[in-house]
């Protein structure tokens, strides 16, 4: 899922001239696949309570696959966006159903970490996704005939998303060892086939006891498949559906995503060049894997309040940080900036601004659009600004990786934790669906409109909007949000639903 949703970040370069993409287009090819996504965690919670957890992270992982391979033959952008949305299905059923799996197999006081490694198996696809895009980039400068002969000079974009078949077909021939979800099987009275899979994860004697808390647990109420999507905002509900809903949107409202799908374009209008900008892309993957592991050993520990409180701080300064990295810059286009830009704009229109120095991003773009014309300005803006901008380069990356590293260790695993343990069992499938779908939505604007932000509204706006939503969401978390750890799932439910 890793891999699926954040290998887009090392096309978006390619795919935006050879499609002729406008910033708005740009975005759209971008956040498809979490506007499908987002319907998939809508509905994969009532499904895998009909048909079982398993069974529908099967079916991911054929999106997963189907997608790869649509995504890597698209002959028009149209067909990349449809395979795409396909992905998208995977990622959202996949989203939702593997951290609710992994819930209801752990033993309480090991849920906390066992969820969070859901998170690291996204982490560590996003790094590979870094990691492999940056190796196409450099196969495809090499002149061996083996890589003109599989095309991976002009289609390097296309190799790009076509490797990830290979981690879809991992993933599904894997799923045919993990055993069905105990809960799951509870529900639907197979208490036998319940009993062996918790035996295995708990002994016998907890395995018992287990199965008959969810026996109690859902004795009183109805079966899940009919449980109402207004059952959640009834009065009982109203702390739980506070705490996942505020949850849910500042996770993806903070930047995350846009940090994952656009890292090479940040990096680039700083001013590095194209292969030191797949490279940073590297290290933020990499970045993420470290703190995701600190979380998971800390998660248990510390408990899920204390990481978010830190974590979310960590993330408002290093957005304001960023912001004002950006403000401090200047761009001015010397004569030997003049020999850096692309080889499509004729230099001679930009003469008249010369070695005069911007010190606003965006008046520095209105003066290019003066002289080169929207179009140009448009296709070329990240040659241009990374030609004249002198900024902090120390500061931007050092800012990216610590807002990595604190959403890492707070907002990325914790998020999927809070979820598998603040709702009571008859209602968790369709209310997990229902606070993810919230932050897919949430997801698809960000990745959306980032492209269109950084043109319009510059690069020192965009990121201070992120630092100013983390503050608003630390203090809403401070307020509502219990603690969790070490408490079963019924416990929780005797705490948090109010009756």
């Amino acid at each position: 899922m890793g891999f699926d949703a954040s290998v887009i970040s090392g096309v978006v370069k390619f795919i935006e001239p050879e499609f002729g993409l406008s910033k708005l287009e740009l975005g759209w090819g971008v956040a498809s696949l979490s506007l499908t996504a987002t319907f998939a965690m809508m509905v994969s919670g009532p499904l895998s309570d009909r048909f079982g957890r398993k069974a529908i992270l099967k079916l991911a992982a054929i999106l997963f696959t189907v997608s790869a391979i649509g995504s890597a033959l698209a002959p028009s952008f149209i067909a990349l966006v449809i395979a795409r949305m396909i992905g998208g299905l995977g990622v959202g059923a996949a989203l939702i159903i593997a951290p609710m799996y992994i819930a209801e197999i752990s033993p309480a006081h090991l849920r906390g970490r066992m969820v969070s490694l859901n998170q690291l198996n996204i982490v560590l696809g996003i790094s590979i996704a870094f990691f492999s895009n940056y190796m196409i980039l450099q196969l495809a400068n090499s002149d061996s005939s083996w890589v003109t002969t599989l095309g991976i000079k002009e289609g390097n974009w296309r190799w790009m998303l076509g490797l990830e078949t290979l981690p879809a077909a991992i993933y599904f021939a894997c799923l045919f060892f993990v055993p069905e979800s105990p809960r799951w099987l509870v529900m639907k009275n197979r208490l036998q086939d319940a009993y062996k899979v918790m035996q295995r994860t708990s002994g016998s004697e907890q395995a018992q006891a287990d199965i008959e808390l969810i026996q109690h647990s859902i004795t009183h109420t109805s079966k899940v498949s009919k449980v109402p999507v207004s059952e959640l905002f009834k009065p009982a509900m109203r702390l739980v559906m506070i705490i996942g809903v505020s949850i849910a949107i500042l996770q993806q409202i903070t930047g995350i995503n846009a940090v994952f799908f656009y890292a090479p374009m940040i990096f680039e209008i700083s001013g590095l060049g194209t292969d030191a900008a797949f490279m940073q892309a590297i290290l933020v993957g990499v970045t993420n894997v470290v703190f995701t592991l600190l979380a998971i050993s800390l998660i248990d520990k510390l408990g899920r309040k204390l990481l978010l409180g830190v974590g979310v701080s960590g993330i408002a300064i290093c957005m304001f940080t960023l912001a004002f990295g950006f403000k401090s810059a200047t761009y001015t286009l010397s004569e030997e900036a003049m020999t850096q830009l692309p080889s499509v704009i004729d230099t001679s229109l930009l003469i008249s601004i010369q070695d005069q120095t911007f010190d606003n991003e965006l008046d520095y773009k209105d003066a290019l659009r003066t002289l080169l014309g929207e179009q140009i300005t448009s296709e070329n803006e990240s040659g241009l600004v990374s030609a004249a901008i002198s900024i902090n380069q120390t500061l931007i990356l050092a800012s990216i990786l610590g807002f990595v590293a604190c959403f890492a260790m707070s907002l990325g695993p914790v998020m999927w934790v809070l979820f598998s343990e603040l709702f009571p069992n008859q209602i968790r499938g369709i209310a997990i669906s229902f606070v993810g779908l919230i932050n897919s939505g949430v997801s698809f604007l960000v990745q959306f409109i980032f492209p269109w932000e950084l043109s319009t509204l510059g690069s020192t706006l965009t990121f201070a909007i992120y630092g100013v939503f983390a503050v608003i969401g630390l203090v809403v978390m401070m307020i509502y949000l219990p603690e969790t750890k070490g408490k079963s799932l019924e416990d929780l439910e005797k705490i948090l639903i109010k009756t």
